[in-house]
């Protein structure tokens, strides 16, 4: 299955230029609240996520509790990446121009992916290519919120509504054909703030050639 089973115009976005050029200005802030950040290391605990991960779409925060054993950031800028103090080694890789990450198969033991989903413009060929990199039963964890910056998000996003938002993730990992089960929870509680939604899987199992 590929990106086309969605309709024309769901991967467009109102700001179609290099997203090198978006992402050039550093911004250090965060971009949900203090409890939304605690729901995603609060999710991260209660999965075991300790190994070597890769964070996927990250910059100068990632919302873990305590460092994994070896955390290795993707992102679009240089000096947030060198800001983010638990950041065992880091790479700047724009996905929307080359979804293919430069990792070796198995690389990983985890890989998270923290309020960045909205702005894949080829979310399955990327998750595809993550199964490529996570070792036997390693897991692909997106997370995400009701926030984003409206002129990079994909207009299917833009669309519709967290419910729905869900449901997209899910297609995402259903159709790269790359995963088993997909779990989703919301992980705050009622009442103000931002909400955080979990979406993920674990690798399906490489065929036996046997």
């Amino acid at each position: 299955m590929s990106d086309a089973v969605f309709p024309p115009g769901f991967f467009d976005r109102m700001d179609p230029t290099p997203d090198s050029q978006f992402y050039r200005p550093t911004r250090l802030v965060t971009h949900i609240d203090d409890r939304a950040i605690t729901a995603v290391g609060a999710l991260y605990a209660e999965l075991a996520v300790h190994g070597e991960v890769l964070d996927l779409m990250t910059s100068w925060v990632s919302h873990f509790r305590s460092a994994p054993h070896r955390l290795v950031g993707l992102g679009m800028n240089t000096a947030e990446l060198h800001a983010n103090p638990m950041l065992a080694e880091h790479v700047v890789h724009d996905l929307n121009a080359d979804p293919i990450l430069p990792f070796a198969d198995e690389s990983f033991d985890d890989v998270t992916c923290c309020v960045s989903v909205d702005y894949l413009i080829h979310p399955m060929t990327v998750f595809r290519d993550v199964a490529r990199v996570l070792r036997p039963s390693g897991r692909l964890i997106i997370t995400f919120s009701n926030r984003c910056f409206p002129t990079k998000a994909i207009q299917g996003w833009l669309d519709t509504d967290d419910e729905q938002h869900v449901k997209i993730v899910a297609a995402y990992f259903s159709g790269s054909a790359a995963f088993g089960p997909v779990r989703a929870e919301l992980r705050t509680p009622p009442g103000t703030g931002d909400p955080l939604y979990a979406v993920w899987a674990s690798r399906r199992p490489t065929p036996s050639n046997g």
